[in-house]
């Protein structure tokens, strides 16, 4: 009888286990609100290529550098407004869009910097970007899909990718919290 309860317990967490790791995938895009809706949790945000997200908002749910700038305003949520430019990390089940992070761009929020990646670290934890001046970022990865992007931008001739990195800092450390492909 045992054995045939553990059996059945290994089967059914066999049909589990994928469907839990498709939810615990974050994806992160970087656009505009556009809409905020404090009533519904909700934030629609359009990407450059015109595409619009609805993100919900959960208890577990970050706003970085927005809070300072849009706390009490008038139709803000979370201290974000319409035609705030941010980066939303998130996670999906189905067409259900569930915001885990998101992240003010701009004064007080992620800073920005085009450059080319000219180092990437084995481990995708560390990438270092030369800017067109000339100078040379180091950026601390944080975040499995932040660690990710950066391995992929890490592969092959990607090593020379013109990217734009999100970050903020820290202890005097610049800490990536994006990269956009250019």
């Amino acid at each position: 009888m045992f054995k045939h309860a553990l059996g059945l317990f290994t089967v059914a967490s066999l049909f589990l286990l994928p469907a839990h790791a498709d939810e615990d995938v974050v994806t992160a895009v970087h656009g505009t609100v556009t809409k905020v809706d404090e009533a519904s949790k909700t934030i629609v945000v359009k990407t450059a290529d015109g595409t619009e997200h609805t993100f919900h908002f959960v208890a577990r749910t970050t706003v970085h550098g927005a809070q300072a700038t849009a706390t009490g305003a008038k139709d803000s949520f979370h201290g974000l407004t319409e035609g705030a430019e941010v980066v939303a990390h998130y996670t999906a089940k189905g067409a259900e869009e569930t915001a885990v992070e998101v992240d003010k761009v701009g004064k007080s929020g992620l800073h920005a910097v085009d450059g080319t990646v000219s180092h990437v670290s084995e481990d995708g934890k560390t990438v270092v970007v030369k800017a067109a001046d000339g100078t040379e970022h180091t950026f601390q990865v944080v975040g499995h899909d932040t660690v990710a992007s950066a391995k992929e931008i890490g592969k092959g001739a990607d090593k020379t990718a013109k990217v734009t990195v999100y970050y903020t800092e820290s202890a005097g450390k610049k800490v990536a919290h994006f990269f956009q492909k250019l």
